[in-house]
Order: C-alpha cells, then sequence, then structure tokens
C-alpha cells in the first residue's frame, strides 16, 4: 500500500514536473503584440495566425498617419473589429467588414474623438486589454461588454459576453469604414436563414481595386436585420449600395454570450463558405484559441534563444511581427483572384499580398530563406503570377492590385537571393525573364540607366535614391547571369550595378543629383531632407552616401582610402540631424543622421566590418538595441514596415546581418543573445553559444566552428544551412586580432 501510495506521489510530481517544464518552454508567452503600437510603429494588434489572410483587431477613431494599422496605443476608442489590417505600413489601408456589439439605443455612426455619445464607439482600458498571439480581448466600457477574437488563416472568431439584463444587445456591421485612406466603391449584404450573412465589400484606397467576399455566421439566430444604405433603411433583408451598413437584433443571448465567425475570400461567396466549413466548422472558442496558440508556437520554435526576460519579449515579439504578412490572398482550394482580376482556380502554390519590397528585401527576405524555406516557394510563385498578370514584377502589391509605392524593382533582389541559394521551386527561365523585363522599364529614369548614363535631377525626382537601389537590383540580375551563363547580361548588368560612382562628390564626399547638363545640383545642404520633391527618399545626402551594399570595396575607393571612408562615416554618427518642416517624418531612431527608424540605413552599421573594424560595428548594435528595441508599446522607433524593422533586430541579435542582399553572407555584429539555436530542414540545427557576454563584453575576441577556429568576421548562409555549432567568445574591449586583417573581412564579392 504505502509503495503504491508513494509511486502515486512521484508520478503526480513528475507530471506537473513536465507542464512545469512544458509551459516554461512555450514561447508565444513572451509575444506581446502590443509592443510597437505607440508612436510610429503602426504595428497590427488582433488576433492572427502566422500569414493569415485575417488580422481581426480593434480600430480607433483614425487620427492621421500613427492609426495607419488601425490602432495606437494612444487611443481610448475603439469603432469597432475589422478583419483585415496593414503592420508598419506608412499608409493606411484595409479594415474590411467592422463589427461592433452595442447595447441600448441603435446608433449608425461611429461617433468623433471629442464626442463619442454621438455614435456607437466605446472607450476601453488598456488595464483590460489583452493581447497575445492569437488571441485579443477587451473591455467595452459604455456597453459592459466583454469582447475577444481570435483566428485561422482565412475566418475570424469574435466572442462578444454582455451584461446581464443589457437592454437590446445588437451588432453594428459596417462595410462603409476602412482605415485611412480606405474607401468603398460597391457592396452588397444578403441574409441567407436565420443565422447567415454573405456578402461582399470593394473598395479603393491605397490599393486601387479591392475586391474581399465574406459570410458572417452568428451563433444566435437573427430576430431583425435593419440594412441601411447611405443612411436610409432598406425595405428587404438583401442590399446593394457604395455605403452599407447593419444592425443585427437578438431575439435572446443564453448565457449572455453572442458568437460571431466571419470567413473570407478574394474569389466569391461560395469561397468564403467553403473556408469557414473547413476552417472551423464548430464554435469552440477556446479550441480556436489553443490551436492558434500553436501555430504561432510552431514558427516561434525555429528559434530558440537563452536570455533575460525582457530581451525574450523583445525578441519573440520581433519574430511573431515578421510572420504577419505576407498574407494569403487564396482560398482553401486554392483559388485566388490575380491582378488582372481573373479568378485562377486551383493553383499549385499558395498566393500572397502585401509586399514591402523596398524595406523587406534587405533582411525580412533573407530571413525566410533561412527560417521558412518551406514558404520561399510560394513567395516567388506568387511574384512569377503576378508578372505574367501585370506585366512587371510586384513593387508594393496590396491585395490583388499593384500600389507602385516607393522606388527600384526590389522582387530582382528576392528571386535572385532565393535562386542562388538554391531554391528551385518555381520555373527559373521565366524568374529570369521577369527580373531582366524589370530593369528594362522606360519609367522612373530606367531608361536612363539603360544607356549607362545617369539619371538628371531635373528630369526626374529622387533621381539620386532611384539610381542607388537600381544599381543593387542590377547587381542580383549580374549574379544570377553569371549563374545561368548568360554572360553578355553578366557584363552589362554588372556595368549597370557601377552606376552609382556617377553621383559621388568628391568634393562634398556626398551623392547628389546632378543636372541633365552634368552641373551638380546647387544648392546643395547633404541636412535637408524633404519628403517629397528631392534627389533622395524619405532621407538626406548624409544617409543616402551608405547605399552601396552590394559593392562596399568599390565605395571605399571612391573616398581615397579606408581611413577616408571611417571618418566620413564616423560623422554620420556624430553630427546632428537637422529637423525641418519638409523633414519626412520617417526619418526616426536618429544616431547623429543615422536613421534607425528608416530601412535604407540598416546595413550601414556593418560597414565598419568592410574595412577592419568590426568593434564599431558592435558599439553600434548595442546602441541601437539599447535605445531603440524595448519591450514597451514605443518599442519600436519607427515604422514596423511588415517586418523589416524586426528582421534587423532577429539578426542582430543573432549576431549577424545580411549587408548585401543576394551574395549569401551575413556580417558579423555583436550577439544580445547568449545562445540560439535555429531549427534546419532535415532535423538539422545551427547552434550559437556566446561565452562572457554582457553590457561591457560587446566585442567578439574569437570564434569557432564546430570546435575549429573560424578568423572571419562573416558567415556565409551555406555554412549555416548546413548546421553545426558557432561558438563566439567576447570581451570588454575590441579584440586586435578578429576581422581586422583583410583576409577575414567581408566582400562584396564572397563565393556563396
Amino acid at each position: 500500500m504505502f509503495t503504491k501510495t508513494f509511486n502515486l506521489i512521484l508520478g503526480a510530481i513528475f507530471l506537473t514536473a513536465i507542464a512545469q517544464g512544458s509551459h516554461a518552454q512555450s514561447l508565444t508567452q513572451f509575444v506581446d503584440p502590443i509592443i510597437g503600437s505607440a508612436k510610429h510603429g503602426h504595428v497590427f494588434v488582433g488576433a492572427n495566425v502566422p500569414y493569415g489572410a485575417v488580422q481581426l483587431g480593434p480600430n480607433n477613431i483614425f487620427e492621421g498617419w500613427d492609426w495607419c494599422s488601425g490602432y495606437n496605443y494612444s487611443s481610448n476608442n475603439i469603432t469597432g473589429f475589422a478583419h483585415t489590417h496593414l503592420s508598419g505600413t506608412g499608409i493606411g489601408d484595409l479594415g474590411d467588414i467592422s463589427i461592433m456589439p452595442a447595447t441600448g439605443k441603435v446608433l449608425l455612426e461611429k461617433g468623433k474623438k471629442d464626442n463619442l455619445e454621438l455614435g456607437y464607439a466605446s472607450t476601453f482600458s488598456h488595464d483590460k486589454e489583452v493581447a497575445k498571439a492569437g488571441y485579443y480581448s477587451v473591455w467595452l466600457d459604455r456597453y459592459d461588454i466583454k469582447a475577444e477574437l481570435t483566428a485561422t488563416e482565412r475566418v475570424g472568431f469574435h466572442q462578444y459576453t454582455f451584461k446581464a439584463g443589457s437592454e437590446n444587445p445588437h451588432l453594428m456591421l459596417d462595410l462603409v469604414e476602412g482605415i485611412g485612406w480606405d474607401s468603398p466603391v460597391a457592396s452588397s449584404l444578403k441574409q441567407l436563414d436565420a443565422y447567415t450573412l454573405v456578402g461582399y465589400r470593394n473598395s479603393k484606397g491605397w490599393s486601387a481595386d479591392q475586391r474581399l467576399y465574406f459570410v458572417i455566421k452568428l451563433s444566435q439566430p437573427i430576430k431583425s436585420l435593419k440594412i441601411y444604405s447611405s443612411n436610409q433603411l432598406q425595405l428587404n433583408t438583401e442590399a446593394q449600395g457604395k455605403e452599407l451598413k447593419a444592425v443585427i437584433d437578438f431575439a435572446s443571448l443564453p448565457q449572455n454570450v453572442l458568437q460571431v465567425k466571419v470567413a473570407l475570400s478574394p474569389v466569391s461567396t461560395d469561397n468564403a463558405i467553403l473556408n469557414l466549413k473547413t476552417e472551423l466548422p464548430g464554435w469552440d472558442f477556446k479550441a480556436t484559441v489553443k490551436q492558434a496558440d500553436a501555430k504561432w508556437e510552431k514558427q516561434l520554435q525555429k528559434v530558440k534563444i537563452e536570455a533575460n526576460t525582457a530581451t525574450k519579449r523583445v525578441f519573440y515579439t520581433a519574430l511573431y511581427h515578421t510572420m504577419v504578412a505576407p498574407s494569403l490572398f487564396n482560398d482553401v482550394n486554392k483559388d485566388y483572384l490575380g491582378t488582372d482580376k481573373k479568378v485562377y482556380k486551383n493553383a499549385n502554390f499558395n498566393n500572397l499580398t502585401t509586399f514591402s519590397l523596398w524595406d523587406t528585401y534587405r533582411a525580412a527576405q533573407p530571413l525566410f530563406t533561412i527560417l521558412h524555406p518551406e514558404k520561399v516557394s510560394d513567395v516567388i510563385n506568387t511574384m512569377l503570377a503576378i508578372y505574367k498578370q501585370q506585366g512587371k514584377l510586384p513593387v508594393w502589391h496590396l491585395m490583388g492590385s499593384e500600389t507602385n509605392t516607393m522606388i527600384g524593382y526590389h522582387a530582382v533582389p528576392v528571386i535572385v537571393d532565393a535562386y542562388l541559394k538554391g531554391y528551385r521551386g518555381f520555373d527559373v527561365n521565366l524568374a529570369y525573364e521577369a527580373i531582366k523585363q524589370s530593369a528594362m522599364q522606360k519609367t522612373d529614369g530606367i531608361d536612363y540607366i539603360q544607356q549607362l548614363k545617369y539619371i538628371p535631377a531635373d528630369k526626374v525626382n529622387e533621381s539620386v535614391a532611384k539610381a542607388l537601389e537600381y544599381a543593387i537590383d542590377d547587381y542580383c540580375i549580374a549574379q544570377m547571369a553569371l549563374a545561368l551563363n548568360k554572360k553578355d547580361d553578366y557584363a552589362y548588368f554588372s556595368k549597370r550595378a557601377k552606376l552609382y560612382q556617377e553621383y559621388f562628390d568628391p568634393q562634398t564626399q556626398f551623392m547628389r543629383g546632378k543636372l541633365a547638363d552634368g552641373s551638380w545640383r546647387t544648392p546643395f545642404s547633404p541636412f535637408a531632407s524633404k519628403h517629397r520633391e528631392d534627389d533622395y527618399t524619405e532621407g538626406n545626402a548624409w544617409q543616402y552616401i551608405w547605399l552601396v551594399p552590394h559593392d562596399v570595396e568599390g565605395l571605399v575607393k571612391l573616398f581615397g582610402s579606408e581611413k577616408s571612408f571611417v571618418t566620413k562615416l564616423d560623422s554620420l554618427f556624430r553630427v546632428p540631424f537637422q529637423f525641418s518642416k519638409e523633414s519626412s517624418p520617417d526619418i526616426s531612431g536618429l544616431i547623429g543622421n543615422y536613421a534607425q527608424g528608416n530601412e535604407p540605413g540598416h546595413h550601414i552599421p556593418y560597414l565598419y566590418s568592410y574595412v577592419g573594424q568590426p568593434w564599431k560595428t558592435a558599439d553600434l548594435v548595442r546602441q541601437i538595441d539599447r535605445e531603440f528595441y524595448t519591450d514597451k508599446p514605443d518599442g519600436l522607433c519607427g515604422n514596423e514596415d511588415v517586418g523589416q524593422m524586426s528582421a534587423w533586430y532577429i539578426f542582430s541579435a543573432m549576431g549577424f546581418y545580411p549587408v548585401n542582399p543576394a551574395n549569401g553572407a551575413y556580417v558579423f555584429g555583436s550577439p544580445l543573445l547568449n545562445e540560439a539555436s535555429i531549427a534546419l530542414p532535415g532535423n538539422k540545427k545551427f547552434n550559437i553559444k556566446v561565452t562572457n557576454n554582457s553590457a561591457a563584453n560587446k566585442y567578439i575576441q574569437k570564434i569557432t566552428l564546430n570546435g575549429k577556429p573560424y578568423t572571419k568576421s562573416y558567415i556565409l548562409h551555406k555554412t549555416i544551412m548546413a548546421g553545426g555549432n558557432l561558438q563566439v567568445y567576447m570581451g570588454s574591449k575590441p579584440s586586435p586580432t578578429f576581422g581586422v586583417s583583410a583576409t577575414n573581412r567581408p566582400s562584396s564579392h564572397l563565393n556563396r
């Protein structure tokens, strides 16, 4: 008896230990979607799953640029819970199909910030708000309603708990309101049965032609449905119009709980219904929350780290942010809406949307090639489908439409990087045709580049920034041409990749706008930063000297010596930025004139390693981490830009960064983590262990790889993907040898 009892006690202790250990290993506990929701981070706050088509979250009353995602931490009001959102962009759009639970008198308008009582909006407190990976809840003060949200890939799941005895509980369905620039073009709503509504919402905004179909399934029967078109009550339970809203009343709410499921489709209401039946046929809200958490956990487990709790919160929230987009833009049967607005049936890939390529080609997409190899081919195949449908690769693609936002043809480095890293799940010949076509367009000064000439600043706006970005893309095309043995193309695009030299003024040592007559544009100030009509894009001459990540050696030569290069680079971080009314709001996270809050500069701290001074890179990485990445609501210093701001942190925290977007190398900096283990295909792992790491010990002294000395201040992609053990030893003073000699420095021309 004693033995049996003792064994039962031991078993209970053992199971408790396992449960506690399992909880301790949960990585979603470190995700806080509120991080980056204050000030300029513009991140999405709400419930979603990795790369899901649905981003279900609260909208505030829109107050301008800092509400581009629909939500900003400074607000205390909610107008509804919408099913599509952007994360970290500088332009507002989406916010489709807003649902707001309410009680009492029916109001058709959302209200105004200074007088919420005029509408149905409610105040809320952050003290009664919970945001987790795959789950969001908030208490609506005005109505005493607890709102809870979760999601699958294509279905948003709401659960509203009303106060007992609430007067006239109802839902406000708004097909009018969007976020920022979004406005309706045409909508429809139809009641199918006592529990089901279907419809569509077509809109225009940043993305010019958006088409979204939906089905709404309710847990309780509808007592009455009142549809309003332009605030005029319609006589039927079916309506079409530009501005539709509806009020849904219920006879009763057992246990005071109402559940709502909303499935989306870019193709049809029938497909929306299929998505709902396939992904979420039941009504178990808690189980759906658990499943969403498990989906996030699976992705987060790809990188296991050892660090303090605050660092884990920053790291895993950053990793979470890199997986909000690109998002699915197809149905469970693989149907999708093309850029040409034709429906493509049963595609052999997952069609995606939300490509912020001017930002993400720098680090977010290279991170994909390490952590999400199973999705790389979907990205490339989507881009190639867009190429066939619209006649060019995506620039900034959103909801089946091309926005043509920002500069460059940066689908090119994404495709080339994937190809050179060995990915072959796409048509290589079509891919090369597409990237070459990008470089042979006749817009935005590319026609000058085709003639191996500079872009005249008096002919083309943002000429310097465009030319520098084109040079990066042309370098990438040259590398793929070389790999495919296209010698003439390699020679031609290699020359184009050097055209950045045309803009370097040796007298001022800045990249400058050059007029058609060959003279420099005057007057000139390296501090000037105009938001529009400028030689640069969201930046100034100080920031654009360095946008040559594909040929750092060539840039050094323009300065005449490494010493001159370093002197200028030092000055970038020391000379104060000069603000003016014309400065771009994207210039943020400043160290001198360096702007961590804007993506074109993200590689700059790592340039010191190219001239044998990696300790300066270490100093800057630690300063950027300390000042611009925290676990607070304002923990991002600039727009998240669909994952790029966070991708910089993920790479830098692990100790390296892809300066060149397509040469398969990562430059060492200063690891912020004590340990990291990257899960790789084939059950391999790449383990990083950092010894003697601390705030003071920020300089790499030496490295061993699989037990052998490793003297390079960079590491190749193929080395990481082979798996192994990297041991990094830190110290409080710069090493006199690590990364100093020319043979150990990173190079723009590395053998992959």
